[in-house]
């Protein structure tokens, strides 16, 4: 069975974002893997316990503050330790599969030698620059044959409030695709796939038939933001209507 039938498969069975990913491992019969970007580890110990042909899994995430990170998810030090050690608690069941890599990507990703992953998921840094370093320094980790996933391939880059730097996943990953030659999947719960084959030339699979825009004109457009800065700032057209008839009837 070939990428787009499985993907195919579990897009019709999967009921959460967890369950599509340990389908399309089981189905694919991964058994290296890695993480970037595991936090608290919900990820790696749903996929562990549900993978039974894994055999290695690189958690990757430095788990502590970034002075040059500008997400929601950047905590102190002191918190980032507390969730380091959940991420530890939560996959100690498995610990002779798991390789802990503490740092960012650039970091330690030579820790993994190239072409040995099956394949990788990505879920960290989310703005440009973090989604640009994780795909480049990612991919020559990854077999002929494997895969990149990746989470929050969202419609809008302004996932978060704009005080925060755009997450830009989508749609930089369709970018990365064409320039190495890869095909792309558009996968449901806001997710992408990469497959990386050698001879192969781009194309972008949308399966979920919402990814028609590849641009990022109108994402930027100063209307948009402007009304999105008006909304932060004054609340939405349809909440201060509430508010207006709930005083008008007091």
């Amino acid at each position: 069975m070939n990428t787009h039938q499985t993907l195919t498969e579990c897009v019709a069975q999967a009921q959460s974002r967890l369950d599509f990913w340990c389908r399309f491992i089981t189905a694919s019969h991964i058994k290296t893997m890695a993480e970037i970007g595991v936090y608290e580890g919900d990820f790696a110990a749903a996929v562990l316990k549900s993978c039974q042909a894994l055999e290695k899994y690189y958690m990757v995430d430095p788990w502590r503050h970034l002075d040059d990170w500008n997400k929601p998810a950047n905590e102190k030090d002191e918190v980032f330790e507390k969730i380091y050690e959940a991420a530890l608690e939560r996959t100690e069941f498995a610990a002779e599969k798991r390789t802990i890599l503490r740092g960012k990507t650039t970091e330690i990703i030579d820790a993994i030698p190239d072409n040995s992953l099956d394949f990788a998921y990505i879920d960290g840094d989310h703005t440009l620059k973090g989604t640009t370093i994780d795909l480049v320094r990612l991919y020559p980790k990854i077999r002929p044959g494997g895969w990149i996933g990746g989470d929050d391939f969202s419609q809008t880059v302004w996932q978060h409030h704009t005080a925060f730097e755009p997450t830009l996943v989508f749609p930089f990953a369709v970018y990365f695709a064409e320039a190495v030659g890869s095909s792309i999947y558009g996968l449901p719960f806001n997710q992408f796939l990469i497959e990386k084959q050698n001879n192969q030339s781009f194309t972008f699979i949308d399966l979920m038939g919402q990814y028609s825009n590849v641009s990022l004109r109108n994402q930027f457009h100063p209307n948009k933001v402007l009304k999105l800065k008006l909304g932060e700032f004054f609340g939405s057209p349809v909440r201060l209507l509430k508010r207006a008839k709930n005083r008008l009837s007091k």
